[in-house]
């Protein structure tokens, strides 16, 4: 059982960094370390532990490689959002379960996959995604932190290679769980995330 239900995690690290002045978000500090680090150390310390962990980045490469995890750019070419993430990490991923995280959300849960897989196995899904409240109350979903069946990488080739890039497009085209993170005990900033190196700084003194 623990086979079939195997999780690789993957931090997605390919972005082009543009509202940060185009610095490459993944390797800047946050408490000391670079983003893509805390979030690597997030993964591992999951409380239910992951098969590995891998890193999409398109520049830098040997700087993620560092860190410990295998570095794979994007397979579609021209920065092509999130889900060349994704098709990237399921050409790659080895268990039948991928789960994706951005590099800049650096306190996401630590019951995450946990989370995400007991509802991708209760709800018979294809995938789990997060959601999230907002400041105003309403819960947002949160599609870059989802876990995926491999098999899906069929389906995800042919949306990319027809030119699709919306991940709400995709996702849409399958049977999905979402997860809110609004329980008693979950934390407000969880799913917090740094576009800008202000909101860095802000996410460092929380």
């Amino acid at each position: 059982m623990q086979a079939m239900n195997a999780i690789t995690g993957l931090i997605l690290a390919g972005g082009r960094g543009s509202r940060m002045g185009g610095v490459d978000k993944g390797l800047q500090n946050f408490r000391g370390l670079p983003l893509a680090q805390q979030t690597l150390m997030r993964l591992q310390l999951q409380n239910r532990p992951l098969h590995g962990v891998l890193i999409n980045a398109n520049r830098n490469l040997s700087a993620y490689e560092s860190l410990g995890a295998q570095v794979w750019p994007d397979s579609l070419s021209g920065y092509a959002g999130p889900l060349a993430g994704f098709l990237t990490g399921l050409e790659r991923c080895e268990t039948p379960l991928m789960l994706t995280v951005p590099c800049d959300t650096p306190l996401f849960p630590l019951d995450l996959a946990e989370r995400l897989l007991h509802a991708l196995l209760e709800q018979d899904a294809d995938l789990a995604m997060a959601a999230a409240p907002e400041a105003d109350g309403t819960v947002r979903l949160q599609p870059v932190f989802c876990l995926l069946k491999v098999t899906l990488l069929d389906s995800l080739a042919a949306f990319t290679q027809a030119g699709g890039r919306k991940i709400d497009a995709w996702t849409a085209q399958h049977p999905c769980a979402v997860v809110a993170f609004d329980q008693a005990g979950d934390s407000p900033q969880a799913f917090s995330n740094a576009n800008t190196l202000q909101e860095l700084q802000q996410l460092e003194s929380l």
